[in-house]
């Protein structure tokens, strides 16, 4: 990487505000006198989160030996386990620091930030034997020294040898004593790695674990730090290795095996960190293909049709919906898909990635985009080509090639949030039938949906088959909320939980770990339909999920049936995460608590949740065949945005507003969940989404037939047993088939 970080910020704008960004950040650590190595070894990082709020705590990387640590509400928490998570981010921060100096170095040629990275390599280097074997590490894990999981250790160490190979490429020396430190530390890493994927792989016959990843990724710097090319190779090729773990540990439909957005990024960027590694020794990983042609470029392809038109990623199964680390991950793999494989669009993910480290516009400001970035945002011709497979080019080849192709070099960038040439493109629907997962959207619609019908995705799974994820092009209006650091309580009594998803519950308890299965999935690119079933989330009954985009509405027909004809309560749930407004009465007549409020039960976890109830709907008397009535709640989204949702609740329905935790982000911040319910051996819940201030007009005929009616238009929608829904669209006079 001789003189491209040089380089690339004497001809970027970005670039040097970036450099001049990071040594004043540099500067300010060292004045302080916070880039000190601790003595102590670091804990488990999910155990840093507030016991009174579940809010992960702050963290302060100028902070040398904290005596409590603070939430974002004020709590000062205090004891072992927190500063154990403290020395995680600490030793993390520390990391980050040492490649960052390295970056600053090669960008400037100033000798003391080269001596910073230096210094803080060599100190580790040191420190790494003292550390202990994990006496305090949980009985699952695998464990690490500097860190009670190997997992942690083998991330720490990506990122502190990466800044040594920085240093080496730009020339800096180190003596024989620093090398012969620095030497004990590699073959600690090298043994320790070594031995933990034999446990994983051949021992416990888990090689799919995305610890695998990491492992691997870990490995394959010790090996580029040492020169060792046949131990790379290798890698690349045993059991458990890169192309091994990409077979198992990817679906044929390009999502990883847990069906988390948050661990498919994670296994993305381990599998970047090899490819980085082996390009090396001339070893191209980068278009290398698992078994059933799963792909780092198909990877990458699927976040960007996960991707809302902001950018967002959904936080499907286990994962944050936003955190600071969680971003800088983003943008770091997002840069090199944008390098490596001219996707531009990836650019609206970068820019959400970028606007969430403080970007406000979501230009590059980060270290990563220094590391990674190539030209100008908005030119994406940098890198290699879908169809030439041709390496992509490095060093000065690289930010010549970057330079030759870009045509906004120089010029200031105002895009906004959403706007952007990536951003503007159509989007299509997409079915993964493997990992279990349906995206519909329709050219010109404001609206679009996301649902989760697939494998319940092991330890990081939720109960949550059949979920509805509602967008908006200005936003999500009800996402899955995420999850909290795994020391929460909240992970298992709420946030994996059945209640806390867009989907039904029977009893007021979680479904069971199961798969479900698409049976239909329709597009013409004037709608798109879609049916979801499952049979075994709860023993003896089927829920039945039919989805209809229509352009400027959508139809969301959700039947459930005991087959046995048991009778039990029948729970719509639905969360919002934007304003909602309803002119529903007020709950009353405190039934729990004797603070003038009434409750909601549900049961997580062999216990009892109190969900305090906002307001319910009451039904005008009904003027359609079944007794139905119609209820309207308006969502307030970004931009001005409304979106008008309508229920059709039944005479034996009723449709309650009720109070729950928040997203994963601050759960102490509530949301104003919906929550359709019904006792019985049947249920119908039929709603429709409207991206306008007034909604559509519903009105059922029967069990299975309804008509809606919105701007003008009216359809008659039925459910039929062997297709689903079918419609057709009819005149308002007097019922005329139009097409």
């Amino acid at each position: 990487m001789s003189r491209l970080l040089e380089e690339k910020q004497e001809r970027y704008a970005w670039a040097a505000e970036a450099v001049r960004a990071l040594q004043e950040e540099l500067d300010g650590l060292s004045a302080a006198g916070s880039l000190m190595v601790p003595q102590e070894p670091g804990g488990w990082w999910h155990q840093y989160v507030c016991p009174n709020h579940d809010t992960e705590l702050l963290f302060d990387e100028r902070d040398v030996d904290p005596a409590y640590f603070l939430c974002p509400h004020g709590c000062r928490i205090e004891g072992d386990a927190y500063r154990g998570a403290w020395l995680v981010f600490k030793h993390q921060s520390l990391a980050r620091s040492a490649l960052q100096a390295a970056a600053v170095y090669a960008a400037v040629r100033e000798e003391s930030y080269a001596q910073l990275g230096k210094r803080l390599l060599v100190e580790y280097a040191a420190q790494f034997p003292q550390y202990p074997v994990h006496p305090e590490a949980q009985s699952w894990m695998l464990k690490g020294r500097a860190f009670h999981q190997a997992l942690t250790e083998a991330i720490w160490s990506t990122t502190m040898l990466r800044a040594y190979l920085l240093l080496l490429d730009e020339g800096v020396a180190f003596t024989g004593e620093e090398e012969r430190i620095i030497g004990t530390l590699l073959d600690m890493l090298e043994g320790s790695m070594t031995e933990y994927r034999h446990i994983l792989i051949h021992e416990r016959d888990n090689a799919e674990n995305n610890y695998t990843a990491w492992l691997n990724a870990a490995l394959s710097c010790v090996y580029a730090a040492r020169g060792q090319q046949s131990e790379l190779e290798s890698l690349v090729t045993d059991k458990g290795g890169f192309l091994h773990h990409l077979t198992i540990g990817v679906k044929p439909d390009q999502l990883e095996f847990e069906g988390s957005v948050y661990y498919h990024i994670f296994v993305l960027r381990a599998y970047l960190i090899s490819a980085e590694m082996a390009a090396r020794f001339g070893v191209d990983l980068y278009d290398a293909g698992g078994e059933q042609g799963q792909s780092m470029q198909g990877m990458f392809e699927a976040l960007s049709q996960l991707a809302d038109d902001r950018g967002e990623l959904p936080a499907l199964h286990d994962g944050p919906m936003a955190r600071l680390p969680y971003a800088r991950e983003i943008a770091e793999i997002m840069e090199q898909g944008l390098a490596q494989y001219r996707l531009a669009e990836l650019e609206p993910i970068l820019r959400e990635a970028n606007r969430q480290m403080g970007a406000r516009e979501g230009e590059r400001c980060s270290l990563e985009s220094l590391l990674y970035g190539q030209g100008e945002l908005g030119s994406s011709s940098s890198g290699r080509g879908a169809a030439d497979g041709a390496g992509a080019p490095t060093g000065e080849a690289a930010l010549e090639a970057a330079a030759a192709t870009d045509t906004s070099a120089g010029e200031p960038t105002t895009d906004q949030p959403g706007t952007s040439p990536a951003a503007s493109a159509p989007r299509r629907s997409r079915l993964w039938a493997e990992s279990g997962f349906v995206l519909g959207r329709v050219s010109g619609s404001k609206l679009s949906f996301l649902a989760d019908f697939g494998e319940h995705g092991g330890s990081h799974g939720h109960d949550d088959k059949l979920h509805l994820t509602l967008m908006h092009s200005a936003g999500s209006l009800t996402p899955d909320l995420g999850m909290v650091p795994y020391g929460s309580a909240l992970r298992k009594s709420w946030f994996a939980e059945t209640a806390s998803h867009n989907t039904v519950s029977i009893g007021g308890a979680s479904q069971a770990p199961h798969t479900g299965r698409c049976l239909r999935f329709e597009e013409n690119g004037s709608y798109v339909s879609v049916w979801l079933q499952s049979t075994d989330a709860y023993v003896g009954w089927r829920l039945d999920r039919h989805l209809l985009l229509m352009g400027e509405w959508m139809l969301d027909w959700y039947e459930v049936e005991a087959a046995d004809g048991r009778e039990d309560a029948i729970e719509w749930w639905m969360h919002p995460v934007v304003p909602v407004e309803t002119d529903w009465l007020a709950a009353s007549d405190g039934m729990v608590g004797g603070d003038g409020r009434e409750f909601y039960t549900v049961y997580t976890q062999d216990e009892e949740r109190l969900l305090p109830l906002a307001s319910r709907f009451v039904p005008a008397p009904a003027d359609d065949a079944a007794g139905s009535a119609a209820a309207s709640i308006h969502y307030q989204v970004a931009c001005g945005e409304v979106v008008t949702h309508t229920a059709l609740v039944g005479a034996d329905q009723e449709l309650l507003s009720v109070i729950t935790p928040g997203t994963s982000v601050d759960p102490s911040l509530p949301l104003t969940a919906l929550l359709h319910r019904q006792f019985g051996t049947h249920a119908a819940f039929i709603h429709t989404y409207r991206a306008a201030d007034t909604g559509c007009v519903l009105r059922s005929r029967s069990r299975s037939e309804i008509e809606l009616e919105a701007d003008g238009q009216s359809w008659r929608v039925q459910l039929t047993p062997d297709r689903g829904l079918v419609w057709e669209e009819m005149s308002r006079a007097g019922g005329e088939k139009c097409r």
